[in-house]
Formats: structure tokens, C-alpha cells, sequence
């Protein structure tokens, strides 16, 4: 739903995990093999999968200002703890934190971008719509760091319509 331009670096991975399912229908892509290929998850791996992506969709939530009464960041903190980093320098000096294991699980792939977007400023910008219907991850680009929802012509024209309708009706 989203109409603008996936998040920017390693926060595309976590915004297209987030994505994975589609909560209006109930379709997951981690339900297909294509879906799966795209994270490089084998079928063992997707329930965890399916865990980091409900974590991650609770803190992008929290970045748009609402909060589920879950545990959400907390969840989020317990599923990273395990990821397997290191930090690198290179030649230049530069710091990062990459994953250990060679290929890298998810959980770790996830863990290196959101600390690389941390370091960047740009971690609390991936938001998830307000949209209860929607709940799709969006990369807020506004100046002012203030979108509701993924799309204003889909999600936020129907609830300025709902809005509307409740004060005339």
C-alpha cells in the first residue's frame, strides 16, 4: 500500500519483513517458498520469523506514537539479545556492528540495520500505519517526521472519512 519509495539501507529488510503479511487479508508470503527465498529462511525458520516480524511491527508502531498494550520493544530486545554481532573497522576507520555467522540468520541481519539506522537517526522513522486495518510499515520521509499512515490517499482519506461521517452523523 505504501506509495513512496522503501526505507533507505538496512531498514528496507526489516520494512519488507514487517510486510510480509498483509493484516486486511490474512495473506503472509512467509506462507510460500518465494516469500521465504526473499529472507533466505528455510520452512524451520519461519515461525521465529513470524515472531521477529510481530515484535518489529510493535515498535514501528511505537515510533508512530501508538502503542498496543503489549510488550512490544521488550520483545524486540529479548529476540535480538541472541543475535550473534561483532563490530568491524575498515580501512577508514569506521565502525559497524555485522553479523558473525556466515551466511547470517534473520535475527542478526535485522539487528545489524536497526543498530546501523540507530547510529544514522533514522531507526524511528520506519512507522507503522494507524490504520488497524492496515498496519503496513512505512518509511516516514515528512519533514517534520509526522506521518500516520502508509498511504494518504488509501488509509488516510478513509479515516478522515470515518472523521467526517461520525461528526455529521
Amino acid at each position: 500500500m505504501n506509495e513512496r519509495d522503501s526505507a533507505p539501507g538496512g531498514l528496507a529488510l526489516v520494512e519488507a519483513l514487517v510486510n510480509t503479511l498483509d493484516v486486511e487479508t490474512g495473506a503472509d508470503t512467509l506462507d510460500t517458498a518465494e516469500g521465504c527465498a526473499a529472507f533466505a529462511l528455510a520452512e524451520p525458520d519461519v515461525p521465529a520469523a513470524r515472531v521477529l516480524r510481530e515484535a518489529l511491527r510493535e515498535v514501528c508502531l511505537a515510533h508512530a506514537g501508538h502503542r498496543d498494550e503489549g510488550e512490544g520493544d521488550f520483545a524486540l530486545d529479548r529476540l535480538l539479545a541472541g543475535a550473534p554481532l561483532r563490530v568491524t573497522v575498515d580501512a577508514a576507520g569506521a565502525a559497524a556492528l555485522r553479523p558473525v555467522e556466515e551466511p547470517p540468520g534473520l535475527t542478526a541481519r535485522v539487528a545489524a540495520a536497526i543498530a546501523a539506522a540507530s547510529a544514522e537517526g533514522t531507526w524511528a522513522r520506519l512507522k507503522v500505519c494507524e490504520a488497524a486495518d492496515c498496519r503496513w510499515a512505512y518509511y516516514d520521509r515528512s519533514p517534520a517526521g509526522r506521518r500516520r499512515w502508509c498511504s494518504m490517499s488509501v488509509c488516510g482519506a478513509r479515516a478522515k472519512m470515518r472523521t467526517y461521517r461520525a461528526k455529521r452523523g
